[in-house]
């Protein structure tokens, strides 16, 4: 693993083995050999194991698998799959994208043309628009506007959507922000948000990110976060400010 590449992915996995879609990683990696993925089996407990590894077998040079023992949550699966893509790999840019292709590698690829100066962090917004297809259920587009709004709120910055599963950054950005662990499993992209404003200062960070609206985004099967969590979104939202305020 000692090549360079243009961009790394990191794909979180939890018990994906029903839904992932082989066909349409092995067409990506044939099609795109710039592109290195590691995928991070988060402790999953059907076979996700060995479908990773049937598609690393056919591109060794492009994937690796990083399996964790336990079950951790996206927040830190990403962080360590972050870490230790970094320490094997060399690329211009990193990022993270969900393992069910909401947004397909493709799309997350085309982010990459974004990166120019002073762009250091690049992000897909689910906007509804002319020309877009947003595929999401009418009642988790409605949580999802009161929340972003909050978070629009906290972070002081106008920002639409902090919550899309597909972020991208340069690699030496990406090595301070994902130095740390999060303190929510599931609102980590809000922190990463703050340490953006942290190590930057709100008016060069402001410069240094931006918010590309999807082509197309599908929501694909039922959120793996628990309805319960609603209830804590407010009290995880609460913890973050305090920290990084």
């Amino acid at each position: 693993m000692s090549s360079t590449f243009k961009a790394l992915y990191v794909i979180p996995c939890y018990n994906e083995a029903k839904k992932f879609e082989v066909d349409a990683y092995l067409q990506f990696l044939n099609q795109f050999t710039e592109v290195f993925i590691c995928f991070v089996n988060d402790g999953s407990q059907d076979q996700t194991q060995s479908i990773l590894e049937s598609v690393k077998s056919k591109f060794p040079n492009q994937v690796e698998i990083l399996p964790l023992e336990k079950n951790v949550g996206k927040a830190e699966a990403v962080r360590q799959g972050i870490h230790f893509s970094l320490s094997h790999v060399q690329a211009e840019f990193i990022g993270f994208l969900d393992a069910d292709l909401a947004v397909s590698l493709e799309e997350g690829y085309d982010i990459l043309d974004y990166f120019k100066q002073p762009y250091e962090f690049v992000f897909g917004s689910r906007i509804l628009r002319i020309g877009s297809s947003i595929d999401r259920k009418r009642y988790r587009f409605i949580i999802g506007r009161v929340i972003a709004t909050m978070i629009s709120e906290i972070l002081d910055i106008k920002v639409y959507d902090t919550q899309c599963g597909c972020k991208f950054f340069k690699t030496e950005t990406a090595s301070k922000l994902f130095e740390q662990p999060f303190i929510s499993k599931w609102l980590f992209d809000v922190e990463l948000f703050f340490r953006m404003l942290k190590f930057y200062g709100k008016e060069s960070a402001l410069q240094k990110m931006y918010e590309v609206p999807l082509r197309s985004w599908i929501e694909k099967g039922d959120s793996k976060v628990e309805f319960s969590y609603m209830f804590k979104i407010g009290i995880d939202l609460y913890r973050i400010r305090n920290k990084y305020k």
